[in-house]
């Protein structure tokens, strides 16, 4: 007689069945909510409420209503999957995208030593996403995000550029990094982390179109050096948070081999567009970085999370993270992936990005970035032709748009502004976030979803003249 196992009080049991049945029944009608805009989100009810306040369970309940309760928890939170959610820069929720993370969960493979074929498609991945941003890279790693990636590559740099820090330390260093007055303030933490210190972050004046201007990096690099400063990285912004702005990454190319100082590219959100005919341009020199980030789940609609580090020199991440511990095996000379990153446990983040590579191609993801780019230059040119809109001088780079009501006689029009971003998140048919630029409140509509059309700007358009001028009543 064979002996059965003991069931386990973890196990759904004869529940497991009908339980996943359930959950890809909401997925299916999620996918298919998704192609379509909602005239206005789903807002908490009570109900939910009072579940969303309960003590903590002694006992367990039914799986599926539990998972009824799930759905009704997303269904009522902000998706930015929707093709009218332009608010920050967010993911678009690729569907063979959210079947990787299902299959890559189901399976909990741990990529901190050598996973066997997962380490090998990690690897695939990496150089695959290179090619795609045609960028020389050696190595690389995912990550949960574009602080971590970031924070990545610095250590690398900060090594580089004082050998040894990471074992003694930065008692009696002078420790510099450079970047675009407008980078994000991931490098900031950086700087905070590495030791470095945020007041060691030069932050440098940015030019007519919001760029980082080669001259006066020369000159601050110029004066550090004279007054004993080490330089540990300059920093490129490939696409800027507040306005898509991309720095001039082939000039500062020169003066980091000026000075000899590693040059790193942050394209969290922006890389993908060097990819694309109509702004390959702006992103020139890229080639020439010692590093470079790109947030997979911004603008390359995987879902959260999976950010990518690039190397040009892999010697570069095993010297500023390789250890050799009785616990981390090592197989001759191949590093494991704790060796060249920041994480031991490691979740199998690549899989989401390689299966929507093989099964759309390059060029499928080229085209989305392509079509989200002249949807901004779209909400310009309409942007401009309308009476009581304004937008910034130059043409959006990328696929940020910033916009305002301008309503004639309004006392006091950033505080109009500021209540209508709060009126049209309020409506739901379009979601948008708030921008100070220069000093004055703006509506910030951005581009990263493969699901918008040129009927959902439109919209947009309608919804910010229509809510605009009822603010109106509250400033005029």
């Amino acid at each position: 007689m064979t002996e059965q196992p003991p069931v386990s009080g973890l196990s759904l049991g004869d529940a497991r069945d009908a339980a996943l049945e359930r959950t890809a029944q909401y997925v299916l009608r999620a996918w298919n909510e998704f192609d379509h805009a909602r005239e206005r989100e789903t807002l908490p009810d009570a109900a939910l409420a009072e579940l969303l306040h309960a003590p903590l369970p002694e006992e367990g309940g039914d799986v599926l209503a539990m998972i009824d309760h799930a759905v009704e928890v997303l269904d009522a939170s902000l998706a930015q999957s929707r093709p009218r959610y332009f608010a920050f820069i967010g993911s678009s929720g690729l569907e063979v995208g959210a079947l990787a993370d299902l299959l890559a969960h189901s399976y909990d493979i741990n990529l901190a030593v050598d996973a066997r074929a997962a380490t090998q498609l990690e690897w695939q991945a990496v150089h695959w996403l290179a090619e795609f941003l045609g960028f020389p890279a050696a190595t690389g790693s995912f990550t949960s995000g574009g602080t971590i990636s970031n924070i990545t590559a610095l250590a690398s740099a900060r090594e580089a550029a004082i050998p040894g820090a990471r074992r003694r330390g930065l008692a009696g260093e002078r420790p510099t990094m450079y970047c675009s007055s407008e980078a994000h303030y991931s490098i900031t933490r950086a700087a905070e982390v590495l030791g470095i210190g945020a007041d060691h972050v030069r932050a440098i004046e940015i030019d007519d179109e919001r760029r980082l201007r080669p001259d006066r990096l020369r000159e601050r690099l110029a004066a550090d050096v004279a007054e004993g400063f080490t330089p540990v990285a300059i920093v490129a912004t490939a696409g800027t948070t507040l306005t898509g702005a991309v720095d001039p990454i082939d000039e500062l190319a020169d003066v980091a081999r000026e000075f000899g100082v590693w040059l790193h590219v942050d394209g969290a959100y922006g890389l993908p567009a060097a990819t694309v005919a109509s702004t390959r341009d702006l992103f020139r020199g890229v080639e020439r970085a010692d590093s470079i980030t790109v947030d997979c789940h911004k603008w390359m609609f995987v879902p959260k999370a999976c950010s990518a580090v690039l190397v040009r020199d892999g010697s570069t991440l095993t010297r500023a993270f390789a250890h050799d511990e009785a616990y981390m095996p090592h197989e001759g000379e191949q590093f494991n992936a704790v060796d060249i990153t920041l994480e031991y446990s490691r979740p199998f983040r690549a899989l989401k990005l390689w299966l929507a590579l093989a099964t759309h191609g390059a060029g499928a993801l080229r085209d989305a970035v392509a079509r989200n780019c002249e949807q901004a230059q779209l909400l310009y040119a309409l942007a401009r032709e309308h009476e009581s809109l304004e937008t910034l001088v130059n043409r959006p780079q990328l696929s940020i748009t910033p916009l305002r009501v301008a309503v004639p006689g309004c006392a006091d029009l950033d505080a109009h502004n500021e209540a209508l971003c709060s009126a049209m998140q309020a409506d739901g048919r379009v979601y948008v976030s708030p921008a100070t630029i220069d000093g004055h409140a703006w509506l910030r509509p951005c581009f990263t979803n493969f699901r918008t059309s040129d009927d959902d700007v439109r919209v947009l358009v309608d919804v910010v003249v229509e809510l605009g001028s009822r603010c109106a009543i509250l400033h005029g």
